[in-house]
């Protein structure tokens, strides 16, 4: 357990004068205001303060910020006030704590709306003053090391979270060591079996090699000393969740990942960076396409360093890393060598332009009212850009890998990219989908005849094109939709021989507001979406109209139930809707427990999709609606899942008893082979929830030969 002199000891190792009267103080308010409160683990609340202000000391922070890491939870959990923080505490202390507590008190309308906006209020205080951001990773940080407390599908979708935001934006701030600890974290609790599993072969294998890895320490050592370079090596293994991602994407086994560990060089100049460059590859065979050169084009987290993959002993591949000591602190240390702790400001005016995605964090919160759309940006731009392309001119544009022109026209400005006609990469004429890659100049071609497509969406990578995109889309939809939606009431009107547009003249405020719409407008565009019917609509006038007929409830939730393609029912919670057919999708199989949204399809009904299903993410987010599991006891659900495996006799039979171990039915089976000798089992199975599933996929994980088990999301 952290205690108080910890703290003060670490503060002190950093900054010997510091006066640590304010991180004492705010000690003894957090102790007097959490007295009695205890922790999941049956711990003193206190534990959790006390740990997350010794991280921030860690991180070699200020007073204040550890101050406010001691109290970042006492307006949220106890009965002290933000007034009463600022009073004690300043005004610098009182921001950050206020930064960081969640709005718990607020009813959204779903989990997702309360992550958007716990989101939005941490990006802007974390934009008045960084400091916010760092408390709250250190937060982040604690809770997952004790995550293990919390119930299974909490555990999930914390770790989930984190492994989006989190350790993303410990990445975006150079903080190395915080983001690997999250995402090894994470990594555990998401895919537990296969976190254990990989840990003990990364241990077994790491074992056998202690004698290899000093071997090429000291052999690199002594050749940089032949060539009068003094230098620091150390070589160290991949973190967990690095390996697995490895492994998933290139869909391999362990033993076929042949950079595990990773030597770093550490020299004191620039100039020696290269000169040691140099000699690795007069020592041993570069790989073709393996070097990066991070020192003239830095990460915009301000990463510097060179990398490159050789030939080593024993034929081995090996990747090396050469920094100087500088650069090696602002790859551990990141934010911390750049800014200065008091009033969150930055030390060097040069850098400021380096956090350039924090004030796109801001426009985008501004701008997309939507939260999954805002989610969704937040999580593009904290991923590290990689590729960096030139205007005709000669300036330097930054993307994510993957981006293409029409991301570099909606990145000179938006006009451009909505009237992007065809794109020149070098001089040639390219699709608009064409990936780009480092060093290329591209130039766009506009026309005025020209404007967004949906088919855009489908390979722009950047948050701002796709924003706009999705913007311009929705303006046409929402004036076809608006048309559509008075077309349909006046001709239901008609048949009833009442004038629609005359009543929408005269009390057109007064109906919309009994269906809980501002304008008639909002009124009219939901029947153009299809949430509401005319029928709907001309029901509650009439009923108006004639005050003793049967009352119609302004506020609908019912549970709507239908037979599926396979054995069972579906019950399905949605809100504000009635009388309408519901589906499941088949491209993501939603089953219950999983998170789910619904889609509005005109003539169609509602259809359920997961909420991270590939389909709905380019969809109006306007034809969304919110919808709940209600199962129906005894109902099974179908899902896809595929195993990877060695091919070798009767592990078709083995995964398929595992499967009916559990309980569940086998609808459909197929197998394939790989060149690489794995066998590749796709299944769709009958299941009756989400923690079945669960069972299901860890029973086939204990088979010995099983490489990969996945549940397939679209």
């Amino acid at each position: 357990m952290i205690r108080l002199n910890d703290i003060l000891d670490k503060i002190h190792s950093y900054s010997p004068d510091a006066d640590t009267s304010l991180v004492e103080k705010a000690y003894v308010y957090s102790a007097k205001v959490h007295a009695g409160q205890t922790r999941l683990s049956g711990e003193p609340y206190l534990t959790h303060p006390l740990a997350v202000a010794y991280i921030l000391a860690e991180l070699r922070l200020d007073s204040a910020s550890i101050a406010a890491g001691l109290l970042h939870d006492t307006v949220e959990d106890t009965l002290a006030t933000i007034e009463e923080v600022e009073e004690m505490f300043g005004k610098d202390v009182a921001q950050i704590v206020d930064g960081v507590t969640k709005l718990s008190k607020i009813r959204f309308q779903s989990q997702i709306y309360k992550q958007a906006e716990n989101i939005r209020k941490m990006i802007l205080a974390m934009s008045k003053d960084i400091r916010v951001l760092l408390v709250k990773l250190a937060d982040r940080l604690h809770n997952m090391r004790t995550l293990e407390y919390q119930k299974e599908y909490k555990r999930v979708k914390i770790a989930r979270e984190t492994l989006d935001i989190y350790a993303p934006l410990a990445g975006r701030l150079g903080i190395d060591w915080v983001k690997l600890e999250l995402e090894d974290l994470a990594f555990l609790y998401i895919y537990p079996q296969e976190y254990q599993d990989l840990r003990k072969e990364v241990e077994d294998h790491l074992g056998k090699r202690k004698a290899y890895v000093e071997e090429v320490k000291d052999l690199i050592a002594e050749k940089m000393m032949d060539f009068g370079l003094s230098c620091r090596v150390t070589g160290r293994p991949k973190h967990l969740y690095s390996i697995f991602r490895k492994m998933r994407r290139r869909n391999v086994p362990l033993d076929q990942i042949y950079d595990l560990i990773a030597f770093r060089i550490l020299v004191k100049t620039l100039k020696e960076c290269y000169e040691a460059l140099g000699i690795v590859h007069s020592l041993w065979k570069p790989v073709p396409g393996r070097f990066k050169d991070y020192i003239s084009l830095p990460k915009a987290n301000m990463y510097q360093s060179l990398h490159t993959t050789v030939i080593g002993p024993y034929g081995e591949r090996m990747e090396i890393q050469i920094r100087t000591e500088e650069m090696d602190k602002v790859a551990n240390e990141g934010i911390a060598a750049h800014w200065l702790y008091k009033e969150g400001k930055i030390i060097s005016k040069e850098k400021e332009h380096q956090f350039d995605w924090l004030h796109q964090l801001m426009e985008w919160q501004k701008e997309l009212e939507d939260p999954r759309e805002f989610l969704e940006s937040v999580k593009m731009d904290l991923f590290p850009n990689e590729v960096y392309v030139f205007t005709p001119k000669g300036e330097i544009k930054e993307f994510p890998r993957g981006a293409t022109p029409i991301d570099f026209a909606y990145a000179i400005h938006t006009d451009i990219g909505h009237h992007c006609s065809g794109a020149r990469i070098n001089g040639r004429m390219v699709p608009l989908k064409q990936e780009l890659h480092n060093g290329e100049i591209v130039e766009i071609i506009t026309s005025e005849q020209h404007v967004p497509s949906r088919d855009w969406l489908k390979f722009a990578k950047t948050s701002k094109a796709r924003a706009r995109i999705r913007q311009w889309i929705r303006t046409e939809e929402r004036e076809k939709s608006l048309a559509l939606g008075r077309d349909l009431c006046a001709r239901e009107f008609k048949k009833h021989r009442l004038n629609f547009n005359e009543l929408m003249k005269t009390r057109g405020t007064e109906i919309a507001k009994m269906f809980s719409f501002k304008t008639p407008k909002d009124m009219l565009l939901a029947v153009g979406y299809g949430k509401i019917s005319p029928s709907h609509i001309l029901r509650k006038v009439i009923r108006v109209e004639q005050p003793e007929g049967p009352e119609i409830s302004e506020e609908k939730e019912m549970k709507v139930q239908k037979h599926a393609d396979t054995p069972g029912q579906q019950g399905i919670l949605i809100h504000g809707l009635d009388e309408i057919m519901i589906h499941l999708g088949r491209c993501c199989t939603p089953i219950p427990n999983d998170e789910v949204v619904g889609y509005i399809t005109k003539g169609r009904g509602v259809t359920i999709h997961r909420e991270n299903c590939t389909n709905v993410r380019n969809l109006d987010p306007e034809r969304r609606v919110e919808v709940t599991w209600d199962p129906v006891e005894g109902a099974t659900y179908p899902v896809r899942i595929r195993v990877i495996s060695a091919d070798q006799k009767g592990m078709l039979a083995a995964v398929s008893n595992a499967i009916s171990a559990e309980e569940a039915n086998i609808l459909k089976a197929r197998v394939t082979t790989t060149p690489n000798y794995d066998a590749v089992f796709n299944f769709k199975v009958e299941v009756r929830d989400r923690m079945h599933l669960s069972k299901v996929l860890s029973n086939i994980r204990k088979i010995k030969g099983i490489i990969q088990v996945n549940r397939l999301s679209s």
